[in-house]
């Protein structure tokens, strides 16, 4: 896509046409303080919902990217708990830590530069 037809760079270039990018951030530090404080995932994944309505397009990518961070991030993070009690959950939950990591710093960076993600359903980095 040109620069001239590319929504995110011309808002980028039009600070009369700036998108709000507040929220997205905070739903992402919350995502990497959530290994250390758990409530604050719950509350970032619950922000997520309230806001994905009224975004802009591009925005809205990461909050689905969010949401699904939130519960793939459980499917990751329940077994490591149950499995901990035979050792092999410590591995597991430090993928889990790791994934959930480079997932909002990956986001961070994209909403930086005012770009959509790429296929925010996927399960991977």
């Amino acid at each position: 896509m040109s620069e001239e037809r590319n929504p995110a760079i011309q808002a980028a270039k039009d600070p009369a046409h700036s998108d709000d990018l507040l929220m997205p951030k905070v739903i992402y530090v919350l995502y990497i303080l959530g290994p250390f404080f758990w409530l604050t995932g719950v509350v970032g994944v619950v922000m997520a919902y309230v806001y994905k309505d009224g975004a802009p397009d591009w925005m809205q990518s990461h909050y689905r990217f969010q949401i699904d961070t939130f519960w793939k991030g459980l499917a990751f993070l329940l077994p490591g708990v149950l499995l901990t009690f035979v050792l092999i959950g410590y591995l597991v939950l430090l993928f889990w830590v790791v994934w959930l990591l480079v997932r909002a710093v990956k986001g961070l960076k994209a909403l930086s530069e005012r770009r959509p993600l790429e296929r925010p359903a996927r399960w991977g980095f």
